[in-house]
């Protein structure tokens, strides 16, 4: 481990820390459930709402702003989901999520996002880039079956 003091001449690799939310709605026509996913053209990539935090922000509030820049919607946190944990531009990153319900908003494309789509859970799965992010699909369902 590089710590401090030890000797080491590596400069640490400090981790990225990022926090979003998987959006979800009851369609206003047919009233199934929907979830969100966000177009980036600087990547050109689909995937949950998320953003790096800012210099001490809490990671729930975080999540909440990354959702209100990227798709115009306020939203309701309903339960902790998974962190993901992976390599991105050789750093580490870790991204904190939330489920969470949208209450009210209308998405206006920006710099950062040009397109949202709202989508069934398996067509909200298929679409996502990364094959890693759809694990948070059946979490997201876990938290929204009813308890027995």
């Amino acid at each position: 481990m590089n710590t401090p003091g030890s000797g080491d001449p590596r400069p640490r690799t400090l981790t990225v820390q990022a926090a979003g939310c998987v959006l979800w709605r009851r369609s206003p026509v047919t009233g199934t459930l929907e979830l969100c996913l966000v177009h980036r053209p600087k990547y050109d990539d689909w995937s949950w709402p998320k953003g790096k935090l800012k210099r001490g922000e809490d990671p729930l509030a975080g999540a909440l702003r990354e959702v209100a820049e990227e798709t115009g919607h306020t939203a309701v946190p309903t339960a902790g989901l998974p962190t993901a944990r992976y390599l991105a531009n050789g750093r580490p990153k870790q991204v904190r999520y939330w489920a969470a319900e949208a209450v009210a908003g209308t998405f206006t494309p920006n710099n950062e996002v040009d397109r949202v789509l709202w989508l069934s859970p398996d067509a909200a799965r298929a679409h996502l880039t990364r094959a890693d992010d759809a694990a948070l699909v059946d979490a997201l369902l876990a938290t929204l079956r009813p308890a027995r």
